[in-house]
């Protein structure tokens, strides 16, 4: 890598090029990854990329009147000091607020780019043009900041509305789907052993077994589903992913208290624990499931208490 401050006025105009071409790709990638869900969002990173292709256009008629034709390929990553962009781009589905903020900071770094490398220039054609690039950048940050207020709200609020669909085909409905499991069916087999043996860490172990064998077995499943490709759903290994984490979590909250040495305070606490654990169930569900809070508290709370009194009746037995 070189440093900066070592690049000759040609490696500077080079380098430019080399940026406003990637910045342009950056952009139309984005745009063809949000236009199936955001058409309108899509629309104004393409005219950013267009900006984009203008300002390179500009630098090539500067760097061809001073250098010729020969174009040396040096980039961002052969120079000191850039700091290395996420991928954010080649991750599908793209999310509204991430490729915002990225576009803002991308456009921030450019512009300092383009200051320091005016300072740098001897020749004042080229001192004047990366200046004025300077100033356009600042204000494709702006507008990178801003894109979501020059959408009229009947765009916005569509969009929102996707966006919120896709959060909850992505992370909820999986998350939801592994707290239930989680929470519900490892019950039995958790209080079985605890009435079975009043034995805390033995109980614990049947818990923590439950829930990491129920983590995995969901994950597997879910991320099985189907590969998100007609559904939306997303990638089936992140859904996997949080469906088994949630199952797993789900399980181990009323393991944990048998890690006290006491039977029936640890007993207590854990009916404590999937008190807790069933109000946070129906109220996810109402929140994001739009289910009225006692319809889904009842729903929760029946299969919750069918399962618990099945798991002390056998272990009693």
């Amino acid at each position: 890598m070189k440093r900066f401050a070592d690049l000759t006025e040609q490696e500077i105009l080079a380098l430019a090029i080399s940026n406003e071409d990637e910045d342009n790709r950056i952009y139309r990638s984005f745009a063809g990854g949000l236009r199936p869900s955001y058409p309108d969002t899509a629309a104004m990173y393409d005219e950013m990329a267009a900006e984009e292709i203008g300002h390179r256009e500009m630098l090539l008629d500067v760097y061809r009147k001073k250098f010729g034709d020969f174009l040396p390929l040096i980039r961002r990553q052969d120079v000191k000091g850039f700091v290395a962009r996420r991928p954010i781009w080649l991750n599908r589905p793209l999310g509204l607020d991430a490729v915002r903020n990225f576009a803002e900071e991308m456009e921030y770094e450019t512009a300092r780019f383009y200051r320091r490398a005016a300072r740098s220039a001897r020749d004042e054609a080229i001192r004047d043009l990366l200046s004025r690039l300077a100033a356009a950048e600042d204000k494709h940050g702006k507008l990178a900041h801003e894109l979501g207020a020059k959408l009229t709200p009947q765009v916005r609020a569509a969009e929102d509305q996707t966006a919120r669909r896709v959060f909850m085909l992505q992370y909820v409905q999986p998350g939801l789907a592994g707290l239930m499991d989680g929470s519900v069916s490892t019950l039995a087999p958790l209080f079985a052993a605890a009435f079975a043996t009043h034995n805390t860490w033995s109980t614990f172990l049947v818990g923590l077994a439950a829930a990491i064998g129920a983590g995995i077995s969901m994950s597997f499943a879910e991320a099985l589903s189907d590969d998100g490709s007609l559904t939306g759903r997303g990638a089936p290994v992140v859904r996997g992913a949080v469906c088994g984490v949630m199952t797993a979590l789900g399980g181990l909250g009323h393991a944990l208290p048998y890690l006290i040495p006491h039977f029936y305070i640890a007993t207590a606490l854990a009916f404590a624990v999937v008190a807790v654990e069933l109000a946070v169930i129906s109220w996810i569900r109402t929140r994001y499931m739009d289910t009225p809070f006692l319809h889904a508290a009842f729903q929760v709370v029946v299969g919750g208490v069918l399962v618990f009194v099945a798991g002390i009746l056998i272990g009693s037995s």
